[in-house]
Order: structure tokens, then sequence, then C-alpha cells
């Protein structure tokens, strides 16, 4: 159901700086990106004007959303070509790169991606396992790009080296409206851990009525 106001403010996107060979996965950064303008909601991603990342951060500020683009300056000439919308910051490394994208976010989506986007999805889900953050993790999974990860967590479930609480931390969905849906309605179940002492210095959403009852936490570097 279309919603004129969402619980989150703001959602990271990771995605890829490579459009890939579907037409279908740039539709879906487009969808995605529109989906996030008829919810109020605004963009934190990676800082690229290229591949996926371009096409979602201009499909949210022509809509009149806020976009936050975080990039290490490094990778500025490889990433960033023609004009970037709203606002970039400039970061010195990878690891602030995803903390930054992190403490300004109050949930996050994958789209379809390679290794960056794999990494940066696995660490948030891992956090959220740990109980360093509550926030819900989403995996937009265009043309079933996701399935063989998703068939992948099922099997390390089965095998005994991710807890069936833990599975429930990647909310999946096909497309955009579909999956922030699920995303609205998650309520967190993470293991218990010494890292939720952990903390992000971040505004935070009651997701009390879960699992855990601690509040989103800060993380310190």
């Amino acid at each position: 159901m279309q919603m004129d106001q969402s619980k989150f403010k703001r959602i990271c996107v990771f995605c890829g700086s490579s459009p890939g060979k579907k037409n279908s996965y740039k539709e879906a950064a487009i969808e995605l990106g529109k989906e996030l303008v008829s919810r109020n909601v605004d963009l934190v991603y990676g800082g690229g004007s290229i591949g996926l990342m371009g096409l979602v951060s201009r499909a949210v500020y022509s809509g009149g959303r806020h976009v936050l683009g975080v990039i290490p300056k490094t990778l500025m000439l490889s990433e960033i070509t023609g004009e970037s919308v709203g606002e970039v910051k400039a970061v010195a490394d990878m690891h602030q790169r995803k903390a930054e994208m992190a403490k300004h976010s109050q949930a996050f989506i994958a789209l379809p991606g390679g290794y960056g986007t794999l990494e940066e999805l696995l660490e948030v889900t891992t956090w959220a396992q740990l109980g360093i953050h509550h926030k819900p993790v989403g995996l937009l999974n265009v043309d079933g790009y996701y399935n063989s990860l998703l068939s992948f967590i099922d099997k390390a479930v089965e095998e005994g080296f991710i807890s069936p609480n833990a599975r429930q931390i990647i909310v999946s969905g096909p497309t955009p409206r579909e999956l922030i849906d699920k995303m609205e309605d998650y309520l967190p179940c993470h293991e218990n851990s010494g890292a939720s002492k952990l903390k992000w210095d971040e505004e935070t959403i009651d997701y009390s009525q879960g699992c855990e009852t601690s509040s989103d936490a800060e993380f310190e570097e």
C-alpha cells in the first residue's frame, strides 16, 4: 500500500557503480528512488553518479528529496562522472564511508551489485546479528538476482552456522514497494552479544516491540 509518510527518515541504498546487463536492474533503481520519494524518505548512498548509484540518486533528487552521497576521496575521479546530485561528503577511506552511511540511515537496502555491494550488505547484517544496531536490512531481489545468496544463507542455517533468528535479519522482496512494506513491519530478532555495547552516533527509531528491547545503539569507531 502506498504511504505518505514512512517510519524511516533516511534509507541507505547499496548498489553497483555499473548498470548491469539487464534493463530490469536500471528500472528497479529508478523505481526504488521514486518509491522513496512517495514515502517522503531521503537517500544515503555511496556517492557515485554512474551505474545504479546514479540512477537511484537522480530519481530521489528529482523527486525533491535530500540525497547524501558518501565517497572516499580516492574514488571520486573513478566513480563520479558528470554532475553529481545532492550533498556529497568526501571521507578518508572505505571504513569511514560505511560508518557515515550507517550513521545517517534508519534502514538499508541492497540493489543488485558486485563485491562492494555484497560486502556492505553483509557487514550491516553482521552488525545486526551482533545487536550493534536494530535497523531493517532489505534485499531488492530483482529478477531473482539474489536467489543464490538467499539459498546460501538458508544452507548456512541448515548447517548450523547461522541461527534461525539471525536468518530473519535480511528481508527480501522483488519490488521496491513490497520490500519497503516488509521493512516497515520488521521487528528485530538479534543475537545477544557484548558487541551491542558499541554505539552509533545517530537519531534512533524505537523497535522495542521486537525480540530485543534495547534501543538503537551508536557505533563508536
